[in-house]
């Protein structure tokens, strides 16, 4: 009563009846109503609004989208067009834009098979673009960063995977950021002309788009609330491999502070002749060379010029089938890749960072039905004077015996040596701490846990589980793997 008291008593003192005041005072309570419904209409706005939708980049401005409290960006340029003359040269500054950019889809992906690794953007030389994923309300928060580096033998692979999401990570606390490098010949192509072209070198184009990625996360992160100065680079398979050689390359030096890398590294003296089959050996500059002179005969272009001169289709058409991609992967060139990483690793001269490492239990999914006798016949061949001391270690006196020391010598010689020689030299010559796992979760029917199967984990993108559709168990596990992901690119550590 007090209240209604202190309303009416101006209207009555200046001549209004008691009616006429008790109107006036519904009018004010209802505007008052309608102003309260505005303001807390704005406020919800503001809040709806709260995260980072727009920010200017090098190049110009870029609008992305929110969703479920995450920012995203899709398709921002990170370099030029690598087309025309730019093609096979390292990347060039990004073409500025004058009107705000909206990046809310996908930039096409690199050139490579169609649908290869689970890529559902058209296919495009022009293809330099990154993606964000943040959670931070404002620029400036200093959230760690992660950049993922795609996997698929360096002949396929793209940003627009949906198994590489990376809404898990940034509901985490991190900032995602995906980047595109070029595959097959358009990123590692080296040939006697580009070399002297370039006065040092070739066959890193793609390897030289992800470290122009990095500089442009240095430069434009801290706009998405990311912090430049705690970048963790993660990748897999040749992902993980191309993390490797950027760890090992003074051209990345500063330009990340953590390293994850599952089911990769190289470590093996470089590939100096093609006999042995390709794997993810780096071969020599004159091998590589000598590949690039080859395919452009396969071409019918009696120079690079004339090469430019044609369509990427052209060139497209051109490749082996699968994911060899014709044997195009970096390459040695004395300047983005010095030598060979081991010889890299034991002078010191790589970049001394935290890592954190791991494989599968299967890796090539090999070994289900290998008999005694082929086990020890492929040993044979495959090792020819060491074949007595790898049968030695590796038991094979029955064919189940054979059967699982296929599966661990395959894991073994094209993953897990490597993952291990590297942290061994990380601890041995460096002051960053190493920390490895292994990936054995697979249907109890299944001969272990094939390449791959853990990235989905990590992502928490799981369209199946342990032998069907995700279960809780499986979601369990996800959450817990990008945990440990996410501690890692926070604190340099796993734990916690």
């Amino acid at each position: 009563m007090g209240i209604l008291t202190a309303y009416i008593t101006p209207y009555i003192q200046v001549g209004v009846d008691l009616k006429s005041a008790l109107s006036v005072l519904a009018v004010e309570v209802e505007m008052k109503k309608v102003w309260i419904a505005i303001f807390l209409t704005g406020a919800f706005a503001q809040l709806a609004v709260s995260q980072i939708q727009t920010a200017k980049v090098t190049g110009g401005e870029v609008q992305g989208v929110v969703t479920e409290g995450i920012s995203i960006f899709k398709g921002i340029p990170f370099a030029a067009p690598p087309v025309g003359d730019l093609r096979w040269k390292a990347p060039a500054p990004v073409q500025a834009w004058a009107d705000v950019k909206k990046a809310d889809a996908f930039g096409p992906a690199c050139m490579q098979a169609a649908g290869a690794m689970g890529n559902t953007a058209p296919l495009s030389e022009d293809c330099l673009y990154l993606k964000v994923w943040t959670p931070a309300k404002k620029p400036g928060e200093k959230i760690p960063v992660v950049v993922w580096i795609y996997g698929g033998g360096f002949s396929g692979g793209s940003t627009s995977t949906p198994m590489y999401d990376g809404m898990g990570f940034a509901k985490k606390g991190v900032v995602l950021v995906s980047v595109a490098y070029r595959v097959v010949p358009f990123g590692f192509l080296a040939h006697p002309e580009l070399s002297r072209e370039r006065g040092k070198g070739s066959g890193t184009y793609g390897l030289q788009d992800m470290i122009a990625g990095l500089e442009w996360v240095k430069k434009n992160i801290a706009r998405f609330g990311g912090d430049p100065s705690k970048v963790t680079i993660f990748g897999h398979s040749a992902g993980g491999f191309a993390v490797n050689m950027l760890a090992a390359s003074p051209v990345a030096k500063g330009l990340f502070h953590r390293v994850i890398s599952m089911s990769g590294g190289s470590f093996a003296p470089l590939q100096t002749s093609t006999q042995g089959g390709i794997g993810m050996g780096i071969p020599t500059l004159k091998l590589a060379e000598s590949t690039g002179e080859a395919f452009l005969k396969k071409l019918g272009a009696a120079d690079i010029k004339a090469a430019r001169a044609m369509s990427a289709e052209a060139i497209q058409k051109n490749l082996g089938g699968g994911m060899g991609g014709g044997g195009f992967r970096p390459v040695a060139d004395g300047y983005i890749i010095p030598s060979d990483l081991y010889s890299i690793y034991q002078s010191r001269r790589f970049n001394d960072t935290p890592i954190l490492l791991g494989n599968t239990s299967n890796e090539l999914g090999r070994g289900g039905n290998t008999t005694a006798a082929q086990f020890e016949k492929q040993i044979k061949s495959q090792y020819g004077p060491h074949a007595d001391a790898i049968l030695s270690a590796y038991h094979h006196s029955t064919d189940a015996e054979a059967a699982r020391s296929s599966i661990e010598i395959s894991r073994e010689s094209m993953f897990a040596w490597s993952t291990w020689t590297w942290a061994r030299l990380q601890i041995q010559e460096g002051k960053g701490k190493a920390f490895q796992y292994y990936y054995d979760y697979h249907a109890p029917n299944v001969d272990g846990s094939g390449h791959g199967s853990d990235v989905p984990y990590a992502f928490q993108t799981l369209t199946s589980g342990r032998g069907g559709a995700p279960k809780p168990e499986d979601l369990r596990l996800s959450d817990m793997i990008c945990s440990y992901w996410v501690n890692f690119a926070k604190s340099g550590d796993p734990n916690g």
